[in-house]
């Protein structure tokens, strides 16, 4: 009979994220040798990898880093929190990141292809999947090059990692503005810097719907193009960044903030775990 305890089975269920009896089954069979029992885990989780391929990840996480002018942000997803929350999908997420970055891949597709050490992404998620009998992917890479960044990472329950992960790239001095521009991003969703990227089509189809409805109203025909523009103005704040309220201070515009703090943002990314 094979020699280990109960503290043995609860090291490698922390060393793999197995489940307790996965774990138990393995260091039967590896004779107590939780080394082995990793080995044995992974071999047979391999087995499953092609079984879960169909399955929906709707959890995981997102992390980014920036270094020597670009900044890099990955979302990481698994099948459950469960495993969002393991110590050994973190720790994936750190690697994954590390190779993407220096890789300098901008889709998910080179992510996967980017080199770990002697092994791919791929290979890598591939390996903790196994392990973690589930099935976890790379499914977004963002990549921006500017001055400087601000980076923010958004918990949405203390128990998880951060579910949402903005990248602001700037050029300017305040750091804590950018930051706090970052922060905004989270919490307001905003599709496109200023009101100038929103394609033409987006707006015209917004003024042919405001205008519908003004008419609808009843408004007078000499008061519909101001009542327009102010309703277009509306669909700005909503859609545009720097047109947006300021979610510390609705009373200022996000462009304002940005022009008093002597900061220009060049661009910016948004990820939120399964959106």
């Amino acid at each position: 009979m094979a020699n280990f305890t109960a503290a043995d089975v609860k090291a490698l269920r922390d060393k793999t994220g197995a489940g307790m009896l996965d774990c138990k089954n393995a260091l039967v069979e590896a004779d107590g040798d939780v080394e082995k029992a990793v080995e044995v885990i992974r071999l047979k989780g391999l087995k499953g990898v092609e079984k879960r391929g169909g399955r929906t990840t709707s959890d995981g996480l997102v992390t980014a880093k920036a270094e020597q002018g670009r900044a890099t942000m990955i979302e990481l997803a698994s099948e459950t929190d469960f495993v969002a929350k393991n110590e050994r999908f973190i720790a994936l997420a750190d690697k994954v990141l590390d190779a993407v970055s220096a890789a300098g891949a901008t889709t998910a597709e080179e992510g996967v292809a980017a080199q770990a050490g002697d092994r791919t992404v791929a290979e890598l998620i591939t390996d903790d999947s196994a392990v973690l009998a589930e099935k976890i992917e790379l499914r977004r890479v963002a990549s921006l090059t500017g001055e400087e960044f601000a980076i923010y990472l958004h918990k949405t329950s203390k128990d998880l990692p951060p579910q949402i992960g903005v990248i602001v790239a700037y050029s300017g001095d305040d750091a804590e503005t950018a930051r706090s521009i970052a922060q905004h991003i989270a919490f307001a969703d905003p599709a496109y810097l200023s009101r100038d990227d929103v394609p033409a089509d987006d707006v015209e189809k917004e003024r042919g719907i405001v205008t519908e409805i003004a008419k609808n109203e009843g408004k007078p025909e000499a008061a519909l193009p101001k009542i327009i523009e102010g309703r277009l103005n509306g669909f700005f704040k909503q859609v545009a960044l720097l047109d947006q309220d300021y979610a510390k201070d609705n009373k200022l515009s996000v462009g304002k903030v940005l022009a008093d703090a002597g900061i220009a943002v060049t661009g910016f990314v948004r990820f939120k775990v399964g959106a």
